[in-house]
Order: C-alpha cells, then sequence, then structure tokens
C-alpha cells in the first residue's frame, strides 16, 4: 500500500507516488528490452552531443543553418534526459515507482522540450525559406542577434505554456485505486486521467497547448514548404531547382519523424482508448525516443558539412587517446 497525503479535509487525496508500466505484457523480458533502449538513448546522447560539438569548433559551420540545428539538437538531448532515468530504471531495475511531485517535474521538462522541438523545427523552416527565396539577403535577415533572439523567444514560449500544467493537476482530487500510468514516464494526458474530479479544464488547456504550439508550427511549415516551392518551381534551371530542394530533405525527414508520431499520440490518447496498452506505449516511445535518435543521423548523412565536422572530431578524440 502506498503512502497518501491529505489535505484540507479526508475526501481530497493526492497520491504520493505513481506506479509506472514499461512494456504492458512483456515485464518478463525487460531486461532484454532495456538492450534496445540503451542503445537508443546512447546513440541519441552521442550524436547530438556530437552535432554540438562540431558546430562549436568548426569556423565554417558558424551560420544560421547550423545554428538552428544545434538548438535541434540540444533540445534533443533535454527531450532524451527527460525519459531516461524512468524508463531505464523501470527496465533495468523494476523501479515503478515515481512521487507526485517528480512525476509533474518530469511531465513539465517531457512537454516543454516537445514544444521547443516544434518551435525550432519552424525556425528552421523559415531559415530554408529565407535562404532559397532571398539568398542575397540571408545573411543580413538572419543575423546572430535575430538567431539568439528566436532562441529567447522558443524558450519563453514553451515556458508560458506549460507552465499552468502541473499547478492545474496539483489542484485536482485523484483516486487512491487509480495510480498505475499507461508508459514509464509522466504524460499530461495520462496523469489527469487518473483523477476522480471533472477534469474539463485540464481537458481545455491540453487541448488549446496542442493547438496554439505545435498546431501552429506545423500549419506554419506547410505555408513555408508551399512558397519554397512555387519560389523553386520558378527556377530557370532544373539542376538549380533540385538544388534548392535538396538543401531542404534533412529539415522535411525532422519535420516528418517529429509530427508523424505526435499527431498518433494526440490520436491515441483522445480516440483510443479501446486499443491495448501496448500500442499506447509504443506509440509514446516512438514519438519520444525515436526522433533524437533519428535526427543526428539524418543530418550526417545528408549534410556533408557536418558530417565531415563529426568525423574530424572523432579522429581528433581517437588520437588523443592513444598513448604519446
Amino acid at each position: 500500500m502506498l503512502p497518501s497525503q491529505t489535505y484540507v479535509n479526508i475526501s481530497f487525496f493526492q497520491p504520493h507516488a505513481f506506479l509506472m508500466i514499461g512494456i504492458p505484457g512483456h515485464e518478463a523480458v525487460h531486461g532484454w528490452i532495456s538492450i534496445p533502449f540503451s542503445s537508443m538513448y546512447t546513440v541519441a546522447l552521442t550524436g547530438n552531443c556530437l552535432i554540438l560539438l562540431a558546430v562549436r569548433k568548426t569556423p565554417s559551420l558558424h551560420q544560421p543553418m547550423y545554428y538552428f540545428l544545434s538548438m535541434l539538437a540540444l533540445t534533443d538531448v533535454g527531450l532524451t534526459l527527460s525519459t531516461l532515468p524512468t524508463t531505464l530504471a523501470v527496465l533495468w531495475f523494476g523501479h515503478r515507482l515515481i512521487g507526485f511531485n517528480a512525476c509533474l517535474v518530469q511531465m513539465f521538462f517531457l512537454h516543454s522540450f516537445s514544444v521547443v522541438e516544434s518551435s525550432v523545427l519552424l525556425a528552421m523552416s523559415f531559415d530554408r525559406f529565407v535562404a532559397i527565396s532571398n539568398p542575397l539577403r540571408y545573411a543580413t535577415v538572419l543575423t546572430n542577434n535575430v538567431i539568439i533572439r528566436i532562441g529567447i523567444a522558443i524558450v519563453t514560449r514553451a515556458t508560458v505554456s506549460l507552465f499552468p500544467g502541473p499547478f492545474l493537476l496539483k489542484r485536482l482530487n485523484f483516486c487512491p485505486g487509480k495510480i498505475l500510468l499507461s508508459h514509464s514516464f509522466c504524460f499530461h494526458a495520462d496523469v489527469m486521467k487518473r483523477a476522480c474530479a471533472d477534469i474539463t479544464v485540464n481537458i481545455l488547456y491540453g487541448l488549446y497547448v496542442v493547438l496554439s504550439t505545435v498546431g501552429v508550427d506545423s500549419l506554419l511549415i506547410f505555408l513555408s514548404y508551399t512558397l519554397i516551392l512555387r519560389t523553386v518551381m520558378g527556377l530557370a534551371s532544373p539542376r538549380e531547382r533540385v538544388r534548392a530542394l535538396n538543401t531542404c530533405v534533412s529539415h522535411i525527414l525532422a519535420v516528418l519523424i517529429f509530427y508523424i508520431p505526435v499527431i498518433g499520440v494526440s490520436m491515441i490518447h483522445r480516440f483510443g482508448r479501446h486499443l491495448p496498452h501496448i500500442v499506447h506505449a509504443l506509440i509514446a516511445y516512438v514519438y519520444l525516443v525515436v526522433p533524437p535518435v533519428l535526427n543526428p543521423i539524418i543530418y550526417s548523412v545528408k549534410s556533408k558539412p557536418i558530417r565531415e565536422a563529426m568525423l574530424r572530431l572523432l579522429r581528433e578524440k581517437r588520437q588523443e587517446s592513444q598513448p604519446k
């Protein structure tokens, strides 16, 4: 029996902790399942940290496009670290408890980094639009000061949007028998469903956050690429068209691997209540774990300057580790 905290009167209950779950129905093989998860987390952290170091230490990469890529890599590191401790604790050690307040903190950072990632992808689409539609003014439009302001605006937007979430959950009366979460981390939609109170405000708040951030960002990204395509179609040479579109391939792939799982998670939490629990778990893992893993792979494969800078870093580290 988990200890509980009572507030004001005996009818108001908030659990001392929630009980997390790994892969439903496969608890006996969590040790084996932890191997691919550990590998993905390692790839995500290593790949994104390499991108950050490559951009920092390579003067030729001190350009707007690569500054935005650094923002994406830093966000992916944050998103990975938001879920790594609890996920591996569940899979490695079977440690399934997470304190109520710790759950709210994890939820805040998890959703904040998701909103930041969406905003960074929007900023990167703007970067591609300026680079293709007005290349002569590219450096004057996206100056270092402008990029810093964009970064501050992105973080401020995410913080302001997600700050009310934990407080809206803390006011709810929870059910003593409903402490089992659907994942090995805390989702807003998952936590609020454990309440024995009217959650209309929480539902409307969650819908507002999704529509005002990810929803608006996806529409603006679509608009950016509509304008990019119109500009590209106006180029006289087919070779120039292909070259211009080729600079967008990495970003398009990053957008797809982020937004498709986001849509899947949103749809399942709202309309997929009767689906097996394992479907909820797998879609959530795809949403949170796969983009940070694939983004550095995509950019290292498609971007020659990034690939060369990362390989140069690895060679330098290898030489430094060799005995003299």
